[in-house]
This record gives structure tokens, C-alpha cells and sequence, in this order.
């Protein structure tokens, strides 16, 4: 791991750590302006769920929508560096002046500014979407105004049901809503599953070679085949689980010839040939030493035929003795082959789109509610202290929510920034094989920012956009949790701030539409329009800077 790459990781987890305490303020200035904790109590809450969300999101796709922002052609080292620098400097000076932009937007624009700037450096200057992924980008501004409409729409809803004084019309609603939300979820579930198979057969790389290669056509269609019949199998994945699918799967002989790509892979990558398939990428010198190891790995077709049926030695004896390996290429391919195994790879791409815990954590939330409701407005004579009472407490069932759907969103930008530099450096071949410190370490770094808390931001946050009572912070941090888990699953890295804002905005405009200080909301408005384009400037004068002053 060269020196650059560290420095890349350590700034990576400072600007996590940053903005943990830019966006404390989300996480807890509705309970802090409702005093139902004290500051210091309200961090340590937040904080603490922060981490939860580590157990929580396993399918990491936000990180991967943002390590995918970038074509991979543009993603160097140095890119990543004036990304992250500029996007520290913008969360920096507006948390400095209390203004509730978007750390995630920051980062996304940052890094694509970056990339811009190297891409200019190299070509001059070329259409954006050969720099980046434009679909990509435009979903992530759209939702610079949909969440926070979400957030407020979900708000409005929440709280028309909340303060209807009909308990048992209000509890009806709640659980056909839960029903409701949990189908969604469960079909996010078998989407990410489709998905996820689609990346272990390598359909959207096979998609884009057959482009300009049509002898991969019949591969191509050999994968989708392949796709197809595992998805089908894959329904029943809520009633036998991941590990019973997995062997279906096998079974049904759908990974045979992924096995065998793959076991060629490995042999090529004894030879370095990943390594220097990407070099010949940006350099046509290197092309005819890709070729010729190609035609060696592809004599280790007929060799590789005895996985699994022998021992892993026989086969690396026979790979070894098909292509005149030496002792030490021979033992680097048997110590792949020992390590070498499918079926875990497989039922890791199906396991990790489970959100079942995210169903029950609803059907929980519900049953809390229900319970709550039926307590106060039935089983006791209701009151209007009663009623603030039970909402002091539910507000830190609510808050405990947002605090999870917040580390979930956050914490995977930093971690899709720090895999694209992985990769980059050649110590990943992609995202799929982050190595668990990054996660663990993002997560980490967010709840420990959090712990540190933003204080500026949550005057603007907690008071000055409308006044927020108990309920009305049950109601926002509950609908900005649920946008955020939406969004999450859908994989579109939305921004924490924007999305409880627009809540809070909901809950005021449902008293009155005075009630919400729209004067502040347009400059919150502004500066999150500006966030992205101002970042990628600031990120593309950073590299040209670090490019021809320091030379990197």
C-alpha cells in the first residue's frame, strides 16, 4: 500500500469524522430543541446508532453508486485526494457558518470535479458523459429537491394521521401503512438479489465487452440465461434462506461456467495479467504481452477441468505442468485454489441484499406505536400531558431510527470514495471485494464525529426553520428516517440534511404555512443547489495543484 494511499485514507475518515459532526445537528436537534435530552445526551444517543447501522446495511450499494460515479478510466489517486481535500473544505467553512449543506453531495461533487479536471489534463476537453456517469449524477441532483419533498410530503402524511383523534382509524392506518412498507421492502429485497446475481455473472461487464468484441455475444447470452433461471430460484429466498439457495443454484449446474472463468482468471493472475490488462487500458504498449499471456491461461482450460472432482494439488500439478510453471508460480496458484471457493461468494452476493431486519424494525416501530396509542387514548383517560409525555419518549425511539438510516446513508459515500482509491491502486479488483476494515472504520469515524457535535448547525436545524414540539419531532425524525431507508435501498445517496429538513418543514407547514420561516429555507435552498458545483470547482483547481506543483 503506497504512502499516497494511506494519506487518501486517512483524509477519507477525517472527512467522515467531519461529517458526523456537521450532520449531529440532523440527528438530534429536533430532541435537543424539545429537551427531551440534554445536548451531551442526545450525541452519545446518535453516536451510539450511528455504529448500529455497521450491523444493520450490508449490501453497501450507495458506496457502490458512488465509487461508480466516475468512469474508471479517470480515477486516479490524485483525483481522489483533491476530491476529498475539497470536499473537507467546503464542509469545513459551512459548518463554520452554521449553513446545513450536504457532507454527501460535497463528496460526490468534489470527486467528479476532480476527475473532470484529470480528464481535461489527458484529453482535453471531451463530453461529460466520457468522464462521468451521467445517469448517475442526474438521479443524485434530482434528488437535491426530492428528498427534501419526500421528507416533507412523508412528514405532512405522518402528521394528519398522527393528531387524528380517532385512535382506532389511526391504528388502522398505521398497520396497513406497515403492510404496505414492508412488501416495498421486501420487493427492494428481491430486486438487490436480481442484482446482486447480475455482478457475480458478470452480466453488465459482459454487456460492454460484447460492444466491441461480438465473439463474447454467445457468453453473453450464456450468463443471461444463467441470471434468469438463479432469479427464479432466488424467490424463495424469505422461506429457505440464502445458504439453501445457493445450493439450488449449484445444483441446477448455473455457476459451472463462472467457476471455470474464474479459475482462468486466477491462472492469468499468477502472470500479473489483471494488472496489466488495465495498464494496456491506458497504454497499447503493454497490449501484445496481454495477448500473449491470454493464449498461455487458455491452456489451462483442459488442466482446470478437474476442479473440483480432485484434490487441489492434482490440479495445480496439472495447470502447472500444461504451462511450464515454476515452483514459485505453481504455489502462488495452489494458494489461490485453497482459498478459491464459489459457493461462499455466491451466497454472499445473496445474503447481503437481506433487509429483513429492516422489516421487523418496522413492524416494531409500528407495535410501539400502536401500543403507545392504545395506552394513552384507551386504557388511560387521555390528556394533553399525557399525550406530550408518551411523545417525549417515542421521540427517542424516532430519533434512535434517524440515527441508523443516517449512519447507513453517510458512512457508504466515504466508503465508495476509499474502494475507488483501493481499486485504483490495484489492491481491489472492485467493490464487491472490500476488505471489512473499510466499513468498520467508516462507521467508526462517523458515530465518533457525531460524538464531537455540530452545535452551529443545530440553532438553524432545531429552531430557526419552525418550532418543534415533541410530537412534531416524532413525526420529522420518523419520516426522514423512512426516506432515507427508501432511498438507501434503492441506492441513490441522498443527503441526510436535505432530508430531514424538508420533514421539518412538513410538520410546520401542517400547523400553518407561516409557521415555517421560508426565508431561511430559500438560502438552504441555495446552498444546496451550490454545493455540488462549488465543490467540483474547488476540487479541480486542488488537483491541477497537486498535479503540477507537487507533481503527483
Amino acid at each position: 500500500m503506497s504512502t499516497l494511499l494511506i494519506v487518501i485514507i486517512f483524509l477519507a475518515l477525517v472527512f467522515d469524522y467531519i461529517n458526523g459532526f456537521h450532520d449531529a445537528a440532523n440527528s438530534i436537534a429536533t430532541i435537543v430543541s424539545t429537551k427531551v435530552l440534554t445536548p451531551f445526551q442526545a450525541v452519545v444517543w446518535a453516536a451510539f446508532f450511528n455504529f448500529v447501522a455497521f450491523f444493520i446495511f450490508t449490501d453497501h450499494a450507495i458506496a457502490n453508486t458512488i465509487a461508480k460515479t466516475v468512469q474508471s478510466e479517470f480515477i486516479t489517486l490524485p483525483v481522489v485526494l483533491s476530491g476529498i481535500i475539497a470536499a473537507i473544505i467546503w464542509n469545513l467553512l459551512t459548518w463554520w457558518y452554521g449553513i446545513p449543506s450536504s457532507s454527501s453531495h460535497t463528496l460526490i461533487g468534489g470527486f467528479a470535479g476532480a476527475a473532470i479536471a484529470h480528464a481535461i489534463n489527458m484529453k482535453g476537453f471531451i463530453g461529460i458523459s466520457e468522464i462521468i456517469y451521467d445517469k448517475k449524477v442526474i438521479q443524485i441532483v434530482m434528488f437535491i429537491l426530492l428528498a427534501p419533498l419526500i421528507g416533507m410530503f412523508m412528514s405532512i402524511i405522518i402528521t394528519i394521521i398522527t393528531v387524528n383523534r380517532n385512535v382506532w382509524l389511526r391504528i388502522g392506518i398505521i398497520i396497513v401503512a406497515t403492510i404496505g412498507t414492508v412488501m416495498l421492502f421486501n420487493h427492494f429485497q428481491q430486486v438487490k438479489i436480481g442484482d446482486n446475481l447480475a455482478k457475480f455473472y458478470e452480466v453488465g461487464d459482459l454487456k460492454e465487452a460484447a460492444k466491441t468484441n461480438p465473439a463474447i455475444q454467445k457468453k453473453l447470452e450464456h450468463a443471461q440465461y444463467n441470471l434468469t433461471e438463479a432469479k427464479k430460484i432466488a424467490q424463495d429466498y424469505n422461506k429457505v434462506g440464502g445458504a439453501e439457495i445457493t445450493n439450488r443454484i449449484i445444483a441446477a449446474g448455473l455457476v459451472d461456467d463462472v467457476v471455470y472463468t474464474r479459475l482462468k482468471t486466477m491462472v492469468g493472475n499468477v502472470y500479473m495479467l489483471d494488472s496489466l490488462e488495465k495498464k494496456a487500458a491506458k497504454d497499447p504498449i503493454y497490449q501484445p504481452l496481454v495477448d500473449s499471456l491470454n493464449q498461455i491461461t487458455n491452456k489451462a482450460v483442459p488442466a482446470l477441468r478437474l476442479y473440483p472432482s480432485r484434490p487441489n494439488e492434482e490440479v495445480a500439478d496439472s495447470v502447472a505442468l500444461a504451462l511450464n510453471m515454476n515452483t514459485s508460480d505453481k504455489k502462488a496458484l495452489l494458494a489461490g485454489l485453497n482459498t478459491f471457493n464459489t459457493k461462499a461468494a455466491l451466497e454472499k452476493q445473496i445474503v447481503k441484499a437481506d433487509n429483513r431486519v429492516l422489516r421487523y424494525g418496522f413492524i416494531g416501530l409500528a407495535i410501539i406505536f400502536i401500543l403507545a396509542y392504545i395506552y394513552v387514548d384507551v386504557i388511560r383517560e387521555p390528556n394533553a400531558l399525557r399525550t406530550a409525555g408518551m411523545f417525549k419518549k417515542l421521540q427517542l425511539i424516532s430519533s434512535a431510527a434517524f440515527s441508523i438510516s443516517h449512519g447507513g446513508n453517510d458512512a457508504q459515500k466515504v466508503m465508495g470514495i476509499i474502494a475507488a482509491a483501493l481499486v485504483a491502486e490495484g489492491q481491489i479488483a472492485d467493490l464487491k471485494d472490500m476488505p471489512n476494515w473499510v466499513p468498520l472504520a467508516c462507521y467508526s469515524a462517523i458515530a465518533l464525529g457525531t460524538m464531537s457535535g455540530g452545535w452551529k448547525i443545530i440553532k438553524t436545524m432545531g429552531t430557526k426553520i419552525t418550532k418543534v414540539t415533541p410530537l412534531e419531532g416524532v413525526v420529522a425524525e420518523t419520516s426522514g428516517a423512512i426516506t432515507l431507508f427508501v432511498t438507501e435501498q434503492m441506492g441513490i445517496p441522498v443527503s441526510t440534511t436535505h432530508t430531514i429538513t424538508g420533514a421539518i418543514m412538513g410538520v410546520g407547514a401542517t400547523k400553518r404555512l407561516s409557521a415555517v420561516r421560508w426565508g431561511v429555507t430559500i438560502n438552504l435552498l441555495w446552498a444546496w443547489l451550490l454545493t455540488i458545483p462549488v465543490s467540483a470547482v474547488l476540487a479541480a483547481l486542488i488537483f491541477y495543484f497537486v498535479h503540477f506543483i507537487l507533481g503527483l
